[in-house]
């Protein structure tokens, strides 16, 4: 969707026949041989032009009668005509097919309007705050650590995935070499229970402060324990290995 915007430094509507613009009034009017002064224009700075957004887009030119080029060569005519001395520059803001929103909005956006962009960012969602503690995240296959994303290996996620989605119930070394290593091929170094033991000693160390949430059953395997400072995100269906 293509939106035009002009940028001119003189008014842009002609009179109409007979008729002269109508002098300022209130505390804009000046005597005459003054020039008038404009009320947005603080002491000390000079106008040199204005920019005139122009929400349309080429669908509703077309439904009037008109293009956007015609439209803003008619516009950058009349400019001529008021001020004959007036520089103007055409710029046509382009925004992705189907974007929302006002035209003139998106317009003003696309090209950098101070009070647009102010106000788009008082509007922009805050961002959001690490979160303290633990959080295993099932569905993105990560895992946070006080906001920082802890490194852990594809194998020492499935095996802490694997005691998340039993809480609270122990898990034997020979169970956990049976799911987690059931596909590996002849020859690959599958794990025995004491390597488990190293695999489980290497996800705690990643997890730091942390690494109490995995127990040691003694003489019987290991057991995940919710606390306080963890929080799990499920994925929308359930893990393929709960059943």
């Amino acid at each position: 969707m293509s939106l035009a915007a002009l940028d001119t430094r003189a008014p842009h509507r002609s009179p109409a026949p007979g008729l002269r613009p109508a002098p300022p009034a209130g505390p804009a009017a000046t005597a005459p041989g003054q020039n008038p002064r404009l009320r947005a224009v603080p002491e000390g700075t000079e106008a040199r032009g204005f920019v005139l957004y122009v929400g349309l887009d080429e669908k509703k030119a077309a439904a009037a009668g008109i293009d956007l080029g015609r439209l803003v060569s008619e516009l950058k005519r009349v400019a001529a005509d008021l001020a004959p001395g007036a520089e103007t520059h055409a710029a046509v803001a382009l925004a992705p097919a189907g974007a929302g929103g006002r035209d003139v909005d998106v317009v003003r956006l696309a090209l950098q309007d101070p009070a647009a962009l102010a106000r788009y960012r008082r509007t922009e969602p805050a961002p959001e705050k690490p979160v303290e503690g633990v959080v295993i995240d099932i569905s993105r296959k990560r895992v946070v650590l006080d906001g920082e994303t802890s490194p852990l290996t594809y194998k020492e996620f499935e095996l802490l995935q694997y005691l998340v989605l039993r809480e609270g119930r122990t898990v034997e070394r020979a169970e956990l070499i049976s799911a987690l290593w059931a596909d590996a091929a002849e020859g690959d170094d599958v794990p025995n229970e004491r390597t488990i033991d190293v695999h489980v000693r290497r996800l705690r160390a990643k997890l730091e402060g942390y690494e109490d949430i995995v127990r040691t059953v003694r003489g019987a395997g290991y057991r995940f324990d919710r606390h306080a400072d963890v929080s799990i995100r499920y994925a929308s269906t359930p893990s393929p290995d709960f059943f």
